[in-house]
Protein backbone atom coordinates (compact mmCIF):
# COMPACT_ATOMS: atom_id res chain seq x y z
CA UNK A 1 0.00 0.00 0.00
CA UNK A 2 1.27 3.43 -0.86
CA UNK A 3 0.57 5.82 2.03
CA UNK A 4 0.72 9.10 0.16
CA UNK A 5 -1.28 12.15 1.16
CA UNK A 6 -3.24 14.12 -1.40
CA UNK A 7 -3.82 17.85 -1.70
CA UNK A 8 -5.80 20.06 0.64
CA UNK A 9 -7.08 19.50 4.16
CA UNK A 10 -8.76 16.22 3.23
CA UNK A 11 -5.71 14.94 1.34
CA UNK A 12 -4.59 13.07 4.47
CA UNK A 13 -7.42 10.61 3.73
CA UNK A 14 -6.17 9.67 0.24
CA UNK A 15 -4.57 6.40 1.43
CA UNK A 16 -7.79 5.37 3.21
CA UNK A 17 -10.32 5.97 0.43
CA UNK A 18 -12.16 2.79 -0.51
CA UNK A 19 -13.46 -0.26 1.36
CA UNK A 20 -11.52 -2.15 4.00
CA UNK A 21 -12.09 -5.25 6.14
CA UNK A 22 -10.68 -6.44 9.46
CA UNK A 23 -11.30 -9.72 11.24
CA UNK A 24 -10.11 -10.08 14.82
CA UNK A 25 -10.94 -11.22 18.30
CA UNK A 26 -12.62 -9.03 20.87
CA UNK A 27 -13.88 -9.38 24.44
CA UNK A 28 -17.28 -10.13 22.84
CA UNK A 29 -15.84 -12.83 20.58
CA UNK A 30 -14.85 -12.74 16.90
CA UNK A 31 -15.64 -9.51 15.06
CA UNK A 32 -15.64 -8.47 11.42
CA UNK A 33 -15.39 -4.75 10.80
CA UNK A 34 -15.94 -3.14 7.41
CA UNK A 35 -14.87 0.48 6.89
CA UNK A 36 -15.61 2.51 3.79
CA UNK A 37 -14.14 5.97 3.29
CA UNK A 38 -15.54 8.13 0.47
CA UNK A 39 -15.74 11.76 -0.57
CA UNK A 40 -19.15 13.33 -0.07
CA UNK A 41 -21.01 16.65 -0.23
CA UNK A 42 -19.10 17.94 -3.23
CA UNK A 43 -15.77 16.69 -1.90
CA UNK A 44 -15.96 18.97 1.14
CA UNK A 45 -16.12 16.02 3.54
CA UNK A 46 -14.93 12.44 3.89
CA UNK A 47 -17.64 10.03 4.98
CA UNK A 48 -16.81 6.93 6.99
CA UNK A 49 -19.31 4.11 7.22
CA UNK A 50 -18.19 1.43 9.66
CA UNK A 51 -20.04 -1.77 10.42
CA UNK A 52 -19.07 -4.09 13.28
CA UNK A 53 -20.48 -7.63 13.09
CA UNK A 54 -20.27 -9.82 16.19
CA UNK A 55 -21.72 -13.33 16.45
CA UNK A 56 -25.03 -12.11 17.82
CA UNK A 57 -25.02 -8.34 17.45
CA UNK A 58 -24.27 -5.51 15.07
CA UNK A 59 -22.93 -1.97 15.58
CA UNK A 60 -22.74 0.85 13.03
CA UNK A 61 -20.97 4.18 12.85
CA UNK A 62 -21.36 7.09 10.45
CA UNK A 63 -18.69 9.79 10.65
CA UNK A 64 -17.88 12.90 8.68
CA UNK A 65 -14.42 14.43 8.52
CA UNK A 66 -14.00 18.01 7.34
CA UNK A 67 -12.82 21.49 8.17
CA UNK A 68 -14.66 22.89 11.18
CA UNK A 69 -15.42 26.44 12.23
CA UNK A 70 -12.02 26.43 13.92
CA UNK A 71 -10.39 25.96 10.46
CA UNK A 72 -8.95 22.63 11.65
CA UNK A 73 -9.72 19.13 10.41
CA UNK A 74 -12.52 17.78 12.62
CA UNK A 75 -14.73 14.71 12.84
CA UNK A 76 -18.36 14.22 13.83
CA UNK A 77 -19.31 10.63 14.65
CA UNK A 78 -22.74 9.05 15.21
CA UNK A 79 -23.27 5.44 16.29
CA UNK A 80 -26.13 2.97 16.29
CA UNK A 81 -26.23 2.94 20.11
CA UNK A 82 -27.25 6.62 20.00
CA UNK A 83 -23.90 8.04 21.04
CA UNK A 84 -21.98 10.75 19.24
CA UNK A 85 -18.59 12.36 19.48
CA UNK A 86 -16.58 15.15 17.93
CA UNK A 87 -12.86 15.68 17.77
CA UNK A 88 -9.95 17.29 16.02
CA UNK A 89 -6.86 16.18 14.10
CA UNK A 90 -3.83 15.73 16.35
CA UNK A 91 -0.24 14.58 15.95
CA UNK A 92 0.57 10.94 16.83
CA UNK A 93 4.18 10.41 15.82
CA UNK A 94 4.58 8.21 18.91
CA UNK A 95 2.73 5.55 16.87
CA UNK A 96 4.04 6.21 13.35
CA UNK A 97 5.48 9.24 11.50
CA UNK A 98 2.60 9.15 8.99
CA UNK A 99 -0.17 8.47 11.54
CA UNK A 100 -3.55 10.13 11.06
CA UNK A 101 -5.06 10.71 14.52
CA UNK A 102 -8.16 12.37 15.92
CA UNK A 103 -8.68 13.20 19.57
CA UNK A 104 -12.01 13.65 21.35
CA UNK A 105 -13.24 14.50 24.83
CA UNK A 106 -15.45 11.58 25.85
CA UNK A 107 -17.55 11.11 29.00
CA UNK A 108 -14.84 8.79 30.41
CA UNK A 109 -11.95 11.10 29.44
CA UNK A 110 -9.80 11.92 26.42
CA UNK A 111 -9.61 9.33 23.64
CA UNK A 112 -7.95 9.17 20.25
CA UNK A 113 -8.37 7.03 17.17
CA UNK A 114 -5.33 6.52 14.99
CA UNK A 115 -4.78 5.21 11.44
CA UNK A 116 -1.30 4.31 10.17
CA UNK A 117 0.19 2.20 7.37
CA UNK A 118 0.90 -1.46 8.02
CA UNK A 119 4.39 -2.40 6.77
CA UNK A 120 3.02 -5.47 4.96
CA UNK A 121 -0.47 -4.64 3.71
CA UNK A 122 -3.29 -2.18 4.36
CA UNK A 123 -3.42 -0.12 7.51
CA UNK A 124 -3.82 -0.35 11.26
CA UNK A 125 -6.43 1.40 13.36
CA UNK A 126 -6.46 1.79 17.12
CA UNK A 127 -8.47 3.49 19.83
CA UNK A 128 -6.69 4.68 22.94
CA UNK A 129 -7.59 6.48 26.15
CA UNK A 130 -5.29 8.95 27.84
CA UNK A 131 -4.07 7.97 31.29
CA UNK A 132 -1.63 9.56 33.72
CA UNK A 133 1.09 7.29 32.29
CA UNK A 134 0.32 7.99 28.62
CA UNK A 135 -1.96 6.29 26.11
CA UNK A 136 -3.76 3.02 26.88
CA UNK A 137 -4.67 1.07 23.74
CA UNK A 138 -7.85 -0.94 24.08
CA UNK A 139 -8.68 -1.73 20.44
CA UNK A 140 -6.39 -2.39 17.48
CA UNK A 141 -7.36 -3.78 14.06
CA UNK A 142 -5.47 -4.57 10.88
CA UNK A 143 -7.44 -3.62 7.73
CA UNK A 144 -6.97 -4.99 4.24
CA UNK A 145 -8.49 -3.68 1.03
CA UNK A 146 -11.61 -5.55 -0.01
Amino acid sequence: MQWKKGRGHLGVFAPLLGSWLSESDSPRGPVKVARTFSKTLGGKFIELQASWQFDESHYDELALFGVGDDKKLNFWSFTSDGKRSTGVLVEASDIHPAALAFQAAMPAGVARQVYWPDPEEGFRWAVESRTQKGWNRFVEHHYRHC
